[in-house]
């Protein structure tokens, strides 16, 4: 009998108790110990396993209920090394910020306040140790009242209380520690968040002396911003680094038994093409998320995408120039582009021109293809992992940009040669972009050809602005398939709106007269059709040959 998939349990003890499919990563616990570094943040794309990890060590190193937690572990990796010893030795705080994502400053603080309360309701049988002095501090933390002092030192004063207790030093574990941040930013009270975290984690970290070990998890690294500016304590593990590559996501070796015990193997090479290709240090990596959902559902789909916010990613394809327009346009050709990937980030300038792509490698949608230079320089190749990841910038971009049904339409007119189907589409995308028009139309027709290759990249390869016969065209689009139709459209903007049949036609004799088809023709495509489409304001004419 097959093992259930526990799709978003993420409780450690619930997958096992439960008998969920489980794929081991027991083995972190041991390399967690042996790593010495008193503060571990482990930064990884959403969805690859994090709060499972942190729930797998705290019910591993919590002294309560440790005989209970041991059988948790039976029969997994640790069980057998030396670092069993280690398993109920500690008191362990298990805090995820995942849940925190107000739109206020105000209401930020009343969830943080409702998720300390949760938090210390955990350890109410504390309550029957404490002195007159710390009684009625714990009491305002469990009822919800503590003021904002108080709440930013909630975690120390909670290491504190079990270090009384227990005669032992505390394991502080933090899941999702800057998703609060992220919301702050959309939300414009960064300044505020970044005030409180600092203090709420800094003093719980830094030269606390009630601590063993913290480990944070995140997506990205919030540094410059001072979060973490007086933490010499601090070891950062991205994705850029060798150290820990296969503890987060699933390895092939482990997909690959994966799809044996569900009776799927002979499906290894499309699984591979469609959530296989992210690299981490020098392991390739699947995506887990995908990987489990597949197993479930026994069909390809893009599963990982949009199962949670994607706010960053819309603010970047909203506010994209042609210098990144280009380099999109390459990334979608299946092409790699080189970048300079610091890993030192921070909210208030990842939606710069320079990083950018840094946001969108840690957050999951590129991937490393390899690194450039010496180790001690920054410059990265990078790609596209996926065909998931394809896909959902296909409708990402289209849905911030066009609006997918209308960009659709219109590319079915154009395909089947129903171009007054294709102008009339064409016409609706220009009154829904107006901001595009009005003062960037170059800008804008690098939109419209990078929307182009989201919808056609599956059957054609789409290009613009290359060298071809006797000068440079603006689109070509070039069917796979030799045997199918290949399309050469000309852009032209005119200014009456009189002239744009003529200027239309005159687009088609420019790519007549400047041999723009000899490049499709040399590569075998017989059949080609000339577009010329001439723009006036929000108006648009159609010819074609």
């Amino acid at each position: 009998m097959k093992k259930g998939i526990g799709i978003g349990v993420e409780d450690f003890s619930e997958v096992i108790k439960e008998n969920c499919y489980y794929i081991d990563k027991t083995k972190w616990i041991g390399e967690i110990l042996k790593d010495k570094s008193k503060i571990k943040l482990f930064t990884r794309p959403r969805r690859f396993g994090k709060t499972l990890n942190m729930s797998m060590l705290k019910y591993f190193f919590n002294v309560e209920n440790k005989e209970e937690n041991r059988k948790l572990f039976n029969g997994l990796d640790v069980e057998k090394s030396e670092y069993m010893s280690e398993q109920g030795q500690y008191p362990v705080i298990f805090i995820s910020l995942k849940s925190i994502k107000a739109k206020t400053w105000e209401e930020a603080i009343q969830e943080i306040r409702l998720l300390v309360l949760e938090l210390f309701s955990e350890y109410k049988y504390l309550l029957e140790d404490l002195d007159e002095y710390d009684l009625p501090r714990f009491k305002k933390y469990l009822m919800g009242n503590a003021d904002f002092s108080e709440l930013k030192n909630a975690l120390l004063f909670l290491t504190r209380m079990l270090f009384q207790k227990y005669k032992k030093e505390v394991i502080l574990l933090i899941d999702e520690y800057d998703s609060p941040l992220i919301s702050a930013y959309e939300h414009h009270y960064y300044s505020d968040a970044i005030a409180f975290f600092k203090v709420f984690y800094g003093e719980a970290l830094k030269t606390n002396q009630y601590l063993k070990m913290g480990v944070m998890t995140g997506i990205i690294r919030v540094i410059k911003a001072g979060i973490f500016s007086d933490l010499n304590n601090l070891r950062v593990y991205s994705i850029l680094d060798r150290q820990y590559p296969d503890f987060f996501g699933f390895n092939g070796e482990e997909v690959e038994k994966a799809l044996k015990d569900f009776d799927i193997e002979y499906k290894l090479s499309d699984v591979k093409l469609w959530y296989n290709g992210y690299k981490f240090g020098n392991s390739e990596v699947y995506n887990p998320w995908s990987i489990l959902n597949f197993l479930k559902d026994g069909k390809l789909a893009p599963y990982w995408i949009d199962t949670s916010g994607n706010f960053l990613i819309n603010q970047i394809l909203k506010n994209t120039d042609s210098e990144i327009m280009e380099t999109l346009e390459a990334l979608f050709n299946g092409e790699t582009v080189e970048e300079n990937i610091s890993g030192n980030s921070d909210l208030s300038s990842l939606l710069g021109q320079e990083e950018i792509w840094e946001l969108l490698l840690f957050s999951g949608y590129l991937t490393i293809d390899e690194k450039i230079g010496e180790d001690y320089e920054d410059v990265y190749s990078l790609r596209l992992p996926n065909r998931e990841v394809r896909e959902f910038f296909r409708k990402k971009f289209i849905d911030v940009n066009f609006g997918e049904s209308m960009f659709r339409k219109a590319m079915e007119g154009l395909k089947n040669l129903k171009f007054d189907i294709f102008q009339k589409y064409l016409q609706n995308i220009l009154l829904k972009s107006t901001s595009f028009m009005d003062t960037k139309n170059e800008d804008f027709y690098h939109g419209l050809v990078l929307g182009m290759m989201f919808y056609l990249d599956n059957h054609y390869y789409v290009k613009s602005n290359e060298e071809s016969g006797l000068g440079r065209y603006d689109v070509v689009i070039e069917p796979k398939n030799k045997n199918n139709r290949g399309f050469i459209l000309e852009f032209k903007v005119v200014k009456n709106e009189d002239n744009l049949e003529k200027v239309s036609e005159e687009a088609i004799e420019q790519i007549m007269e400047k041999k723009y088809d000899v490049g499709l023709k040399d590569r075998g495509v017989k059949d080609v059709t000339f577009v010329g489409v001439a723009f006036c304001g929000k108006v648009a004419k159609v010819s074609y040959r």
